[in-house]
């Protein structure tokens, strides 16, 4: 379990980011005896930011016998919690995506071409008569 991550993870559940030592120090003991995956979830974490430091860094302050997360922490936070872009496996069958539907715009009649239609069908309806 990584302590420095667990630490910001608690701060950020408070109202305000602010918890009593009292309080943190019951929640670090329930998450570490939750068991492995919160290790290997703070472990992941941590290995997004190396050189994660909560007090050298400023990330929490501590205040009135508890510690508080400001918003240099909570980004930090965000950040390591970010999730990667997936790559895609190699073994995947790359499939042609399908062609997106043609939808054509309707085009409405100007003036101009309905004068042009009216025309031509006088013109066809004289050849007709005669």
């Amino acid at each position: 379990m990584n302590f420095q991550v667990t630490v910001l993870k608690i701060l950020v559940s408070y109202p305000g980011g602010f918890a009593p030592m009292a309080d943190l120090k019951r929640d670090m003991a329930i998450l570490a005896t939750s068991g492995r995956d919160w290790a290997e979830r703070t472990k992941r974490l941590a290995s997004r930011a190396p050189d994660l430091h909560i007090f050298s860094k400023a990330l929490i302050e501590r205040l009135n016998g508890g510690w508080r997360i400001i918003d240099h922490g909570r980004a930090v936070l965000d950040i390591m919690e970010a999730r990667p872009c997936d790559p895609e496996p190699a073994n995947k069958e790359i499939q042609p995506e399908p062609p997106p539907a043609l939808r054509l715009p309707v085009r409405r009649p100007g003036p101009i071409r309905r004068r042009q239609r009216r025309r031509v069908a006088r013109e066809r309806a004289q050849a007709n008569a005669s």
